[in-house]
């Protein structure tokens, strides 16, 4: 008696492939459209916490808070008013918590630093977003 095997051809493995290939070429850009969302969508929220403890500190003491340029000196916001310094996904690396002191956002996107801070009316920006809240484009 001779045994039927049953197997794929060359030809429907091929088929396959092709099809899977064209699956992968559709998920794949959606996926890295997903990261960059995440990651604009998580520092807008960490500035929004920012905005407020700044606010709440001046609510409290009348004067706004002495901030100073560095990576993550956030002064007395720390454990009062924040729990941890925040950080910018926006910005790679270990720049993301970096603080500078300047009177404007940023108009173009940069990886220097996390945070503008003007002590001088207690606005925050974070760095690679515009004046209006909005990321600046990466390169």
């Amino acid at each position: 008696m001779r045994s039927l095997r049953h197997a794929f051809t060359l030809v429907e493995i091929l088929i396959v492939v092709v099809i899977l290939g064209i699956l992968a070429s559709i998920v794949v850009p959606q996926f890295s459209k997903a990261v960059s969302d995440s990651s604009e969508t998580a520092t807008f929220d960490q500035l929004g916490k920012v905005r407020r403890a700044v606010t709440y500190y001046y609510a409290v003491n009348s004067a706004w808070p002495p901030v100073a340029a560095g990576n993550g000196t956030w002064g007395p916001l720390i454990g009062n008013y924040m729990r941890e310094t925040p950080a910018n996904f926006w910005v790679p690396g270990s720049k993301s918590k970096e603080i500078v002191i300047g009177a404007l956002a940023d108009t173009a996107y940069q990886m220097n630093y996390g945070w503008i801070y003007d002590y001088n009316t207690g606005d925050v920006w974070a760095g690679g977003f515009d004046l209006y809240d909005n990321p600046l484009p990466r390169p």
